[in-house]
Formats: C-alpha cells, sequence, structure tokens
C-alpha cells in the first residue's frame, strides 16, 4: 500500500482507490442500482439515481478536508474502470475509524474488497494513526465478513435485530482490529 498525500490517492498490487469526481456519478449509479447491492447495504437507496449518486460525490471532498471521513473510488489501476467504494469514517473523539466499502456485483468473486481493505487498514493505522478500525456486517452478508476476517479484523459480536432493513430486523456483526 501506497498513499500519496497530494493527489489523495492509495495504491495497491491491481487497484488505485482515488477520490470520486462527478464524472463517475453514471457509473456510480449504474452499479448502485442493483437490489442485490442494496441488500447489503445500510444506507444506498433503492433505486438508486443520477441524483443520488452526484449528491453524495459532493461530499467527498469537504469530509476528507475535515478529516471526518475519506472515500474513495476502487479503480483498477491500469484501465482506471471502477469497481466499487471504500470508505474509512473517522471519531475524533475515540481515535478510531468504521470501514464501509461496496462492489459492483459483476465485480465480486475477484478479491477487489479484501484489496482494498486492507489498504485502507494500512492507511488508517500507518498514515492516521488511528488507534481502531472496525467495520460492520448485515449476518445475511457473509462474504463481507470473510473480507473482514482476510484484512485482521475479529468478531466482536452481534447486535441483534439492530436495522430496519426492508420492513424487518436485521442482525449487525461487528469486526474491529486494533494497531499492533
Amino acid at each position: 500500500m501506497s498513499y500519496n498525500n497530494g493527489e489523495r490517492t492509495i495504491s495497491t498490487e491491481r487497484l488505485l482507490l482515488r477520490l470520486f469526481t462527478s464524472s463517475d456519478a453514471a457509473e456510480v449509479a449504474r452499479l448502485c442500482n442493483n437490489y442485490n447491492i442494496f441488500k447489503t447495504t445500510m444506507y444506498l437507496p433503492y433505486p438508486y439515481t443520477m441524483e443520488d449518486a452526484l449528491s453524495w460525490i459532493d461530499r467527498h471532498a469537504a469530509n476528507f478536508d475535515a478529516e471526518l471521513s475519506y472515500e474513495f473510488a476502487v479503480t483498477d489501476k491500469l484501465t482506471g474502470a471502477l469497481y466499487g467504494a471504500i470508505a474509512l469514517s473517522h471519531s475524533g473523539k475515540f481515535n478510531h475509524g468504521e470501514l464501509a466499502y461496496w462492489i459492483g456485483e459483476e465485480f465480486w468473486g475477484n478479491g477487489f474488497a479484501t484489496e482494498a481493505a486492507e489498504a485502507m487498514v494500512k492507511f488508517a493505522f500507518e498514515d492516521r494513526l488511528y488507534h481502531k478500525v472496525f467495520a460492520r456486517y448485515f449476518s445475511s452478508n457473509a462474504g463481507s465478513g470473510k473480507v473482514m476476517e482476510k484484512v485482521g479484523m475479529s468478531r466482536e459480536g452481534i447486535l441483534r435485530d439492530h436495522i430496519r432493513k426492508e420492513g424487518r430486523y436485521v442482525d449487525l456483526v461487528h469486526y474491529g482490529i486494533i494497531r499492533p
């Protein structure tokens, strides 16, 4: 993992994590307007529109500057293809960050979420000097839990019936890792 502060990018073996631009909005809307993405995420609306994408992207730079959250486009290092998003939200009071991500369904199974998450955990600990990084997922989304385990996180617990999704309550599984 290599973080370039001037360009605000993180480089991995196959990926370039970079800030979103308004030119990404159409692809974000296309990837997110997918029921299978919606049902595994807490905050994405469905259907997902171009306006949703533009509004979401518009907040990123200010949040980055204020060190509130670091939202990156997960892109192919060689082709620039957009695969998804990964974010690290900062809680200054507690010096920890929450990791969240989504990958377009057509790119599932390629290890992009794991590679991006590993880079973000390193960014949190090595560049931002966080004490802890945590992540959460719906118990129905075991694949996300596998990503968390692969980047060294440990299961910390389950919040039963914690989130209301599509008219029913679902469990939220918590994972975390403390800076070595």
